[in-house]
């Protein structure tokens, strides 16, 4: 009888798991906006970070994730699967009152996701375009939007320089002033995960405005780091640590609504952090709008109690933004069209078997003169990696703040609350090398160029790069345009001026 009962319960344990596999996983995408590597718990102990911890470790940490170097860029290849310089999107950030906007010629990630049943929610910072409602989140493949269509937004106001930015689909959000963005993020999903059909495939892309400038957060975040006296890092890290949090509520959230049977949640930094803005990077060199590994490089984990064969470890094999799309299509049981920048890596995610990827771009930007490749375990830099080239400690006493290396000195970002790296002009007229070569694999930190010993690989990688750039897109930065400004929609920056 003993017996008889513990086949019947194998059975039953079996078929729920066949079951399981059989139907399409839920997918949460969590992206953290300028997070530094060395500003999260696995990294570094000193960071609060205990709910991205337990997800980090239960699953995979990944040590070779890479990402564009700024948020529009980055954004875009998570959306759309293609290098950011195949779309035009290559230079600098889009503006408020810039026309530009990834183009509809692109089918993103959200749309091919409903294509394949999935019901597809977005919550937080868009960054891809808002001249025209065809360009903004619900005409773009989300069934429902809440959140901002620019790079920034005070976190209290949620208005950027002199208008509101705050959205639920396309209706004006106005009564949130003074409550923290994470809060209602977090509130918004799980009224989205209470209100959702588990039998249904779900597509949850949480793209947090946590931990991006204007530093703020509530007191008692960063009262739990009483003991930093840099202001700046003291905010930045309870920014961290709200952010936290708020993974957390929703995690919970997921857990008590029978989603994690059958689910996989993927956390990624959209480009490293900037160290004159609280974020570190060590012990990697650079820092966010840089080409350098900590402009690069994002801290990354994927976590999913019953998709993943192998967890609990930190793999190390290459991956770049645009194969999430790739990745994302594979899980749902979908692939990409033909001629996408992303690969599938969800073999490597799921067995911790080798990447599929042996080469990526990091950036090509012929505005600013500068390119990156890697290739095995070289990467060639040409032109200059951007203002922050150095290996920058953590600040812990205020005259420690490194201001003077602030691309945008002379702007009063901290009134007009824009950060973003739109200054960053003629960069390749300092007295740099032209091409500088690493080994990531023996030198992650960059610390040593060996173009001069090896003038053979420096040729080999010019090459492929040249073959790179023949695909290029124009930078498509248009001007400023007067009819994007609030005061003729109400205070409002809204759609509908291009």
């Amino acid at each position: 009888m003993y017996n008889m009962l513990s086949v019947i319960i194998s059975l039953i344990v079996c078929y729920n798991i066949i079951l399981t596999e059989s139907k399409p996983p839920h997918i949460v995408f969590i992206v953290a906006d300028d997070l530094g590597w060395n500003d999260v718990g696995w990294h570094n102990p000193a960071m609060i970070t205990p709910n991205l911890d337990k997800l980090a470790n239960q699953g995979v940490i990944l040590n070779s994730s890479y990402v564009q170097p700024l948020c529009t860029p980055s954004r875009t290849a998570f959306m759309s699967g293609y290098y950011p310089y195949r779309t035009g999107l290559q230079h600098l950030v889009i503006l408020p009152f810039s026309p530009a906007y990834l183009r509809t010629n692109y089918t993103l990630l959200p749309e091919k996701l409903k294509d394949l049943g999935y019901n597809t929610h977005m919550i937080g910072k868009w960054h891809l375009g808002f001249c025209n409602w065809n360009y903004t989140p619900t005409y773009r493949g989300f069934d429902s939007f809440y959140g901002y269509y620019n790079g920034q937004e005070d976190y209290y106001s949620h208005k950027v320089l002199f208008g509101l930015d705050y959205r639920d689909d396309e209706k004006v959000v106005e009564d949130q002033e003074g409550v923290y963005s994470a809060f209602r993020y977090t509130e918004r999903a799980t009224e989205i995960i209470e209100s959702h059909n588990t039998s249904n495939p779900m597509f949850l892309y949480l793209a947090f405005q946590d931990v991006h400038a204007p530093l703020q957060v509530p007191k008692r975040f960063e009262d739990m780091y009483s003991n930093i006296n840099n202001k700046d890092r003291r905010i930045y890290s309870g920014m961290v640590s709200a952010l936290d949090e708020a993974v957390g509520n929703i995690t919970k959230s997921l857990q008590q609504n029978g989603f994690m049977d059958n689910i996989l949640i993927v956390f990624t930094a959209d480009n490293g952090g900037i160290p004159t803005y609280g974020g570190n990077n060590l012990p990697l060199r650079g820092a966010k709008s840089t080409l350098w590994e900590g402009g690069t490089k994002g801290a990354a984990f994927v976590y999913s109690p019953t998709l993943l064969n192998k967890t609990g470890y930190t793999n190390t094999q290459m991956m770049h933004a645009t194969d999430w799309f790739a990745t994302f299509l594979d899980v749902a049981g979908g692939q990409p069209e033909k001629g996408v920048d992303g690969i599938t890596q969800w073999d490597m995610l799921r067995t911790g078997s080798s990447s599929k990827r042996t080469e990526f771009i990091y950036n090509i930007d012929e505005v600013d003169k500068n390119a990156a490749i890697r290739y095995g375990d070289l990467k060639l830099i040409e032109g200059s990696a951007g203002r922050f080239n150095d290996w920058y400690s953590v600040p812990t006493s205020n005259l420690e703040n490194i201001k003077t290396a602030d691309p945008l000195d002379g702007l009063n970002t901290k009134t007009d609350l824009w950060v973003e790296h739109f200054e960053i002009e003629n960069i390749a007229e300092s007295a740099e090398p032209q091409y500088r070569l690493f080994n990531i694999t023996a030198d992650p930190t960059e610390h040593f160029d060996i173009a001069d010993q090896f003038p053979d690989l420096v040729t080999k990688l010019r090459n492929k790069l040249e073959e790179y750039k023949k695909s290029l897109v124009p930078a498509f930065n248009p001007s400023f345009s007067p009819k994007s400004l609030p005061i003729f929609y109400d205070g409002v920056w809204t759609p509908g001026w291009c």
